[in-house]
């Protein structure tokens, strides 16, 4: 265009485009742009992250039928977030929220525009991150069933666990509801994702009953190589769960950044030490076990603790979950297939119980954030922290429960013992994660 037709054109439309409203006073570019990535990097966590990592610690047999749950699922939960899970979880704009569950007003995102803002970043971009939550969140939980549960009951009880327990409880902790409004430290999901996942998965392995042949027979992880692959992806892509929770570019966001590192660090240092100790040699699902552990446990602790408070809650993690996950399998005979409850669920209750400690700005060097308003010293913090956890764990427990009954009635939850010997992926779904 030359400069006299730029001139012409300014002169014309000049006064239109002066005079049009700006798009958001306080939408800010730097904490859209790292929310827009921390998006992305959550998204990772589930596909393909979790996805390998599950796939690689399943029999051979099973591996596609795994891949396939994690996919579908994000899918799914995706669709659902649009119909109705954003609104039951955090409402709409303008509308005050009860303690319990969000208002109807933002059913299939009605209320929801190019304009509309949360905070400093657009709307559309705050549901979507909290989209890749409610994806990871029943992912989690195919690892408590993986190898014996049907693909339209898994479907279908994870529509109605998303519905019944994900969103009340994100809106109690996340969406203004009561224990948020206690003061609840939970800044990137301890209670939302790891407890409530953990929980469900335990109930799921209990009602469904242990694989054939557990306790008799050695089931092996069949692709280790895979699960370490998955695992580094996890490891990334928790930096968009924790420093993406700060919903800002911002120095919360760079602390969150760094404890969480240190705590991945730390819980796969502790556990590979535990195995060496005990067993006499370190392995390798050990150690990415162990990452995982500390990753989930610092989650609700990373917006709240310090990098000193935060290599305790890895080395903790590390440790604590190592002897859960014997204890679970070995003492209580539990089969939680992928050990999504002694890992997700008793690290979420450790990093809850922690973030109540570490969070006190009175430890020296390791001293945290501060408590929330209107709560003194730690023992008034803990009292919550324990709340939050107990309150969790048991509205998880009887839901899930009362879901997996119901589902069962509909289509039966487990596959026979005949297809359970074949495979999931030969019976389910007609095909080979492996075809040489």
């Amino acid at each position: 265009m030359s400069a006299y037709a730029r001139r012409l054109l300014f002169a014309l439309m000049g006064p239109v485009l002066l005079s049009a409203p700006a798009v958001a006073d306080d939408l800010s570019g730097a904490d859209t742009a790292w929310m827009l990535t921390s998006t992305a990097l959550v998204l990772f966590m589930t596909i393909p992250g979790l996805s390998l990592f599950y796939a690689g610690l399943v029999r051979v047999k099973n591996a596609l039928s795994v891949l396939m749950q994690c996919f579908a699922l994000t899918a799914l939960m995706s669709v659902l977030w649009f119909v109705v899970g954003y609104t039951l979880a955090f409402g709409s704009a303008g509308v005050e929220q009860g303690p319990w569950i969000g208002d109807l007003g933002n059913l299939f995102l009605a209320k929801v525009s190019m304009d509309s803002m949360s905070g400093s970043i657009p709307e559309t971009l705050f549901v979507m991150f909290q989209l890749t939550f409610a994806v990871i969140t029943p992912a989690l939980i195919v690892g408590g069933f993986a190898e014996r549960m049907r693909f339209s009951a898994m479907l279908i009880f994870s529509s109605l666990w998303l519905i019944l327990v994900y969103a009340p409880i994100c809106h109690w902790v996340w969406g203004g509801g009561w224990l948020g409004e206690m003061g609840l430290q939970d800044f990137a999901g301890g209670a939302v994702v790891h407890i409530t996942a953990g929980v469900a998965a335990l109930i799921a392995a209990m009602s469904l009953g242990s694989r054939k042949g557990f306790g008799q027979t050695a089931m092996p992880p069949h692709n280790l190589t895979m699960t370490v692959t998955g695992a580094g992806m996890l490891w990334v892509g928790w930096f968009g769960f924790n420093a993406g929770s700060a919903v800002a570019a911002d120095n919360s966001a760079a602390m969150a950044m760094l404890v969480t590192h240190l705590s991945a660090a730390c819980g796969s240092l502790a556990w590979m030490t535990m195995e060496w100790l005990r067993h006499g040699k370190p392995s390798v699902l050990g150690i990415v076990t162990g990452m995982v552990a500390g990753l989930g446990t610092i989650t609700p602790a990373s917006g709240s603790v310090g990098p000193a408070g935060a290599v305790v809650i890895g080395l903790s993690a590390g440790v604590v979950c190592y002897f859960a996950t014997i204890t679970l399998k070995n003492r209580l005979g539990v089969d939680d297939s992928l050990d999504v409850f002694p890992v997700h669920g008793v690290g979420g209750m450790l990093g809850l119980i922690m973030a109540g400690i570490f969070c006190s700005p009175s430890l020296g060097l390791f001293s945290g954030n501060g408590f929330s308003d209107g709560v003194e010293g730690i023992a008034g913090q803990l009292g919550i922290q324990l709340t939050g956890i107990g309150a969790t764990f048991a509205y998880t427990a009887v839901v899930t429960w009362v879901l997996l009954r119901v589902v069962n009635t509909m289509v039966s939850l487990r596959v026979d013992q005949e297809d359970e010997t074949a495979g999931l992926d030969i019976v389910l779904h007609d095909e080979r994660g492996y075809d040489m």
